[in-house]
């Protein structure tokens, strides 16, 4: 079953067009990666799946519009960094896995005790129950990763969203965010769909890449990508540029 299918997306920001024409689709249970050089329009096509950025073309999820998808609360989103993670922010991090379920209500929006328990289970499903009640600010930065991992699906969603959500972790940190979101998308069934600079580590757990430059220039396996025609002449005209730039 298609959870998403973009046809002939483009994003411009006045007279810069920052995706052109792109069109994809995204079955139940995919794990793709979205890769591809710094401007290449990746988070511009994030922000246009969210219904964050003006686009041209339609996007719909389930056979429905992208303004039926954004009503079901059926995304968890990730984003690379939030501003409030400043050690002195007064949260725990059981106040920031609960107010997850924020989205999902209707005014008056208050929290009762089966969120709590909601949030709880989420904790428990990524090891972090232990740390419930330290400020958010005081974890290392896998840690802070993992809570807002947990924050993205107390929901439930059938997709997730995530954001080059690795960016300032160190290695090992990485490859164990790696590895917990492999293991959700395995035991929990989850869509994932995620902005990585790092193909080498996302082509690892990822079943998909797209590999985007303001196009679609390859959507495919790993296995595929790697014997692409599509990729080799992308890179051949990428190193006749370099070169005639040189000189």
């Amino acid at each position: 079953m298609n959870i998403i299918e973009a046809q002939s997306v483009s994003v411009r920001y006045g007279s810069i067009e920052a995706l052109s024409q792109v069109s994809f689709t995204i079955n139940a249970g995919d794990y793709v990666g979205i890769v591809g050089p710094n401007g290449s329009g990746k988070t511009s096509l994030i922000k246009a799946l969210l219904g964050l950025t003006a686009f041209e073309g339609e996007i719909l999820f389930q056979g429905k519009k992208l303004s039926d998808f954004i009503q079901r609360k059926h995304i968890g989103y990730l984003p690379q960094k939030l501003s409030f993670l400043d050690k002195r922010f007064p949260a725990t991090v059981r106040e920031i896995v609960v107010s997850g379920v924020y989205c999902c209500k209707k005014f008056p929006k208050y929290l009762t005790k089966q969120d709590y328990k909601t949030a709880q289970s989420a904790m428990e499903l990524l090891g972090i129950d232990p740390l419930a009640d330290r400020l958010i600010g005081k974890l290392s930065g896998g840690q802070q990763q993992r809570v807002l991992l947990a924050r993205a699906l107390v929901h439930k969603p059938q997709l997730i969203i995530l954001d080059e959500p690795t960016v300032a972790l160190d290695p090992q940190s990485r490859e164990t965010f790696y590895a917990t979101l492999s293991d959700l998308h395995k035991t929990q069934g989850v869509t994932v769909l995620m902005i990585s600079h790092d193909i080498g580590s996302v082509s690892a757990y990822a079943s998909k890449l797209i590999f985007l430059d303001q196009r679609l220039i390859f959507y495919g396996s790993f296995e595929e990508y790697c014997n692409s025609e599509e990729m080799a002449d992308y890179f051949k005209e990428e190193q006749h540029f370099i070169r005639y730039r040189q000189n």
